[in-house]
């Protein structure tokens, strides 16, 4: 205790409050006393229970005094600004990131691919893209975890490493069930790249932090972009496996560049470890060109609870928040992948969409396969760019209305945009069209869901809060290929009913949220 307290009290002793200062007394207690002498106040062994962010906080705030040449991390990343840091921080995350998207726009390529060359039926195509989400569900809450206790910069590194030798690996699975298992690693593994937006968060100041994380997911849409023009190019001659290969090239230069991450300032503080959060924000102030702020460095959440423990999100006040975000995240996810997924469906209808209806099992033969060809793989192009369009409405409309409104309003416009799906046409640029605003509005949800779920817990708890939340979204996207690649081809209408029923329901969720986070300092 005494060890901890000290080292975070020897920055600059020369800007101290004249008014008064502490004493350790011998027992390890921490005594406040004016300049007078006399006493203010003693902090004795209760201390010691809490983690050592709240110890460090204790010695200023429950000793009853708070000195005016202190500041928070919070404090000092909004003084710090936007600048040069965080334009590096961008490019990594967004790296990480672009990773990310183009393991997952594979599903909508590779369970074509698969359903030809391998003969597979509707549900074995269905649990392949099930097996990937159902790793990810089950990672999520792990991963959150282990960024709490032990970093955001080490999770990721080790989460890369295991998603590229992986994703390498799934390339030369030889069977159905040795791929499926390989896709499930990779799944595992991609449950941790939700915390490089928790990490990118805590170093964004709090006026521009939802513009920034909005933009980040610009480089989720190059990813996916990218990966259905890497199809265009390698399918005809490598085929799948070709195309899962070379699909691992970001997350090679992620593991690269992954040395200069910087761990979270926010987490090195509640942790203890005051001077590398110093030796953070230091940098962060060289390389943004600002003065770095005088004083000592305090955390301003006392953490009450275990940091990284998943029932600490069910407490008292922030129970209803979590159940409601968990509920938004399945349904985003839900309504997301089967908008991914039911484009590749859909592409694959002869004439007009009512006549994909009633074929479930007919696409099991070799005779009756249709691979995507060229004019799909562009369609399918056209309705990923999407969602820069989805990024560029979040960006304008989330800091005039706020998160809860944003999400509410976007799922609103999802919606309206599949009901058109009910009409039988045979215009494929219609469709196109329909499923483009489908695809970048709910892209948009994810985004504002990026923004809103990290603000809305404390540093104690944002990493494991984040983890949980994707773990839900992931369990939505489990269940989305038995609508989007079996129940499509039973009945259209069913299937975009579906839809359009759990989007309602995410609606109302989004204005049950009790807590705006727009404006508001991360804690």
């Amino acid at each position: 205790m005494e060890g901890t307290v000290a080292d975070l009290y020897s920055m600059n002793t020369n800007h101290r409050h004249k008014g008064s200062y502490e004493e350790f007394d011998g027992d390890g207690s921490i005594e406040a006393r004016d300049s007078l002498g006399g006493s203010c106040g003693t902090c004795t062994g209760a201390v010691s229970s809490l983690d050592p962010g709240a110890q460090i906080e204790m010695s200023a705030a429950v000793s009853g005094v708070v000195p005016d040449d202190t500041f928070t991390v919070d404090q000092a990343v909004n003084a710090l600004g936007f600048g040069k840091f965080q334009v590096k921080l961008s490019l990594i995350t967004g790296l990480c990131w672009m990773a990310d998207s183009m393991e997952m726009m594979i599903l909508a390529i590779l369970g074509p691919a698969l359903h030809c060359d391998w003969h597979l039926s509707e549900w074995k195509q269905a649990l392949l893209t099930t097996s990937v989400f159902i790793g990810m569900m089950l990672s999520s809450a792990f991963w959150g975890n282990l960024s709490d206790k032990y970093g955001r910069k080490k999770s990721l590194r080790l989460a890369a490493v295991m998603l590229a030798y992986w994703g390498l690996l799934s390339a030369f699975a030889p069977t159905y069930s040795w791929i499926v298992l390989l896709r499930g690693l990779v799944g595992f593994a991609i449950g941790c790249v939700p915390q490089s937006v928790t990490l990118y968060a805590e170093f964004l100041p709090a006026h521009q932090r939802g513009k920034c994380v909005v933009l980040l997911d610009c480089f989720w849409a190059v990813g996916a972009c990218a990966e259905v023009i890497l199809a265009l190019w390698v399918m005809p001659s490598m085929g799948w496996t070709g195309l899962l290969a070379l699909s691992i090239i970001p997350l090679v230069l992620f593991v690269l560049v992954c040395e200069w991450l910087p761990e979270s300032a926010r987490f090195d503080a509640a942790s203890g470890e005051s001077e590398k959060a110093i030796a953070t924000l230091q940098k962060i102030a060289d390389e943004n060109g600002k003065p770095m702020l005088l004083g000592r460095l305090i955390v301003d959440d006392v953490a009450q609870v275990n940091r990284g423990r998943v029932k600490d999100l069910l407490v008292q006040d922030l129970k209803w928040t979590t159940l409601l975000l968990w509920f938004i995240w399945t349904s985003c996810a839900f309504c997301y992948y089967g908008v991914v997924l039911m484009t590749t469906e859909l592409f694959e209808a002869k004439g007009n969409l009512c006549a994909l209806s009633g074929m479930d099992g007919a696409f099991t033969c070799t005779a009756d396969c249709r691979p995507l060809s060229s004019e799909d793989y562009l369609d399918l192009l056209w309705t990923t760019l999407a969602e820069f369009p989805g990024i560029f409405f979040t960006i304008l409309v989330i800091e005039r209305l706020g998160r809860k409104t944003t999400m509410a309003l976007e799922f609103v416009i999802f919606v309206i945009s599949i009901i058109f799906l009910f009409i039988c046409t045979s215009d494929r640029t219609w469709l196109t069209f329909i499923l483009f605003v489908a695809r970048g509005i709910i892209s948009g949800v994810f985004q504002a869901a990026y923004v809103y779920t990290p603000e809305v817990y404390p540093t104690s708890l944002r990493a494991v809060g984040v983890g949980t939340c994707s773990g839900m979204a992931r369990f939505g996207a489990m269940l989305t290929p038995i609508v989007a690649q079996v129940l499509t081809r039973t009945s259209v209408h069913l299937a975009t009913a579906t839809y359009g029923i759990v989007a309602i329901l995410a609606i109302a969720a989004s204005l049950m949220l009790p807590i705006e986070t727009r404006g508001r300092a991360m804690s």
